[in-house]
């Protein structure tokens, strides 16, 4: 096997914890190269410059959201896979809270600017959302409507958990998963079942 993916690899790893961990401020080719262990032309070489760099963070993470998603698998119970496509999309957050930072922007990109075509990477991760609330409405177990706002308004609560969980502020529950997280999506299910 090359080394080369795996500077590539590790170049997409160092750039989303520092992205994470320090701000935009401290990226830079040179911190990059000197953290991989290579030079600051692989940036160049691999991604054309930094915000090519960036553009392979938020690309890269949404690969991981969408195969940790898919890894939940299918059972008979649509509303049971949706449930378990949460605590999929729940423990790859968690799993690597700077990755997830930059993917939704919550890591400031400063220069680094993403632009709609970046943008357009978590698109297939939402369709998976989507695919699932619909398989539910087919089932019967969600009232027949748009699939996509249902599944928009899923993935922005689960969002607005995930962030919260990572930023600490669940530090007084006992179990937030299961206190705060399964009754909401539960809650939700409910009002569109």
């Amino acid at each position: 096997m090359s080394a080369e993916p795996d500077v590539r690899q590790r170049l997409i790893e160092a750039a989303a914890d520092v992205l994470g961990e320090e701000g935009p401020g401290a990226l830079s080719a040179r911190r990059l190269a000197r953290d991989v262990g290579t030079s600051t032309m692989a940036v160049y070489t691999h991604f054309g410059g930094m915000p090519g760099l960036v553009r392979a963070v938020v690309a890269e993470g949404f690969r991981r959201l969408y195969d940790r998603v898919a890894a939940a698998g299918l059972t008979d119970d649509p509303v049971v896979d949706l449930a378990a496509a949460a605590a999929a999309y729940r423990a790859h957050a968690l799993a690597d809270p700077h990755l997830y930072s930059v993917m939704f922007g919550s890591a400031s990109l400063g220069e680094y600017r993403l632009h709609d075509e970046e943008l357009e990477v978590g698109l297939a991760a939402f369709d998976q959302l989507v695919a699932l609330v619909e398989r539910a409405m087919v089932a019967g177990a969600l009232r027949q409507a748009d699939p996509a706002p249902v599944a928009a308004q899923l993935w922005t609560a689960l969002h607005g958990y995930v962030v919260l969980e990572i930023a600490d502020f669940y530090r007084h529950l006992d179990d937030p998963e299961s206190q705060v997280l399964q009754p909401m999506l539960a809650h939700l299910l409910a009002s569109v079942g």
